[in-house]
């Protein structure tokens, strides 16, 4: 990445592009690389270079920001290396999952203030991951109103150990590391040693796809939607 976060805005209402492209214009550091009013613009503009983050919206004309954000992170040529930041008023579990299943590297809400937005992209640029306190409550409601998880854990969490497959269960299911550390009487930096092992043992880039990984070994009693 070049000095600066170059951001490509991609949502299809032009008055909601124009505001971020406002609010993102005056912060030292990050350039507006373009707009993009669908999908579809939005892939061609990331393989055409200059873009480090893509903030994206879902719900889009034609291509929306699922398939594009798929798109462009399984891109192995120009879009190598861009992280996508969603941006959209749906914060439900369903489109946290497909998104971060996808690629998305953050998943905020259009309801977040100025300055959390340009921390986040910042963040992801970095190659680091969030998900809104919303989305992560939409993950944690989902998980508290399973069915009972089953006896056995699921095979694909077979490699972790008893510890790892405990605590990965419980980022899953919305809570924070200092959450689980008092959960289970640990240090946080305790609990994040063992994110992090289990993480490399998952091959789960960070913790977004962590979560996805947990919902899709069936661990929770329920399949990712």
């Amino acid at each position: 990445m070049t000095d600066g976060v170059r951001v490509l805005i991609a949502d299809d209402q032009a008055l909601i592009r124009a505001g971020l492209a406002g609010i993102l214009g005056s912060e030292p550091g990050i350039t507006v690389a373009g707009e993009a009013a669908d999908g579809t613009a939005a892939v061609q503009a990331v393989r055409a270079g200059g873009v480090d983050v893509v903030l994206m919206d879902l719900r889009m004309p034609g291509m929306d920001g699922i398939e594009a954000t798929r798109q462009i992170t399984a891109d192995p040529g120009a879009s190598s290396g861009v992280a996508v930041l969603v941006l959209t008023t749906f914060e439900t579990d369903v489109n946290v999952l497909d998104a971060v299943a996808a690629g998305a590297r953050g998943y905020l809400g259009k309801d977040a203030d100025p300055e959390t937005v340009v921390d986040a992209i910042r963040l992801v640029a970095r190659g680091q991951s969030l998900l809104s306190p919303k989305a992560m409550a939409a993950l944690a409601s989902r998980a508290t109103t399973a069915a009972v998880p089953p006896a056995r854990p699921a095979v694909a969490l077979d490699a972790l150990t008893d510890r790892e497959r405990e605590i990965v269960i419980l980022v899953a299911t919305g809570l924070t590391n200092d959450d689980i550390a008092g959960r289970l009487t640990i240090s946080p930096l305790t609990v994040k040693t063992h994110v992090n092992r289990a993480m490399t043992k998952l091959g789960a880039r960070d913790r977004a796809a962590l979560i996805v990984a947990v919902y899709d070994s069936g661990a929770l009693g329920i399949p990712r939607p």
